[in-house]
């Protein structure tokens, strides 16, 4: 991973967990939107997006979140080791795990696109 998406997943992913600390949990859960777009060709860090994601959605009590993020962290990280990813997409599931979304001009630059 190039340093600086490596850096600006990082970035994303500690306000994340300081906001999901904080109990900032629409804030967070932002954050690690844009960590997932940002890194979701990359297996290990994508996973560790829907992570968190799925850590919102147990403490939110959310069934449809953590059923959602439990599918997207086995498919999600198969589709990232095959090469197999709809990218732009945010990750929750708000968002179908199959649709490609345009990427936010404040990280396409960053975002991997290959």
């Amino acid at each position: 991973m190039a340093p600086l998406l490596k850096a600006a997943f990082e970035r994303e992913m500690a306000k994340a967990r300081r906001l999901y600390q904080e109990g900032r949990l629409d804030q967070a859960f932002s954050h690690l939107e844009t960590a997932h777009v940002l890194v979701q060709r990359h297996v290990v860090p994508h996973v560790r997006s829907h992570w968190l994601m799925l850590k919102i959605g147990l403490r939110r009590r959310s069934v449809p979140e953590v059923f959602g993020q439990v599918v997207r962290i086995v498919l999600g990280g198969i589709g990232s080791a095959v090469g197999i990813v709809p990218v732009g997409n945010t990750g929750g599931t708000n968002i179908s795990m199959f649709k490609r979304l345009p990427i936010a001009a404040d990280i396409a630059h960053i975002a991997d696109k290959r």
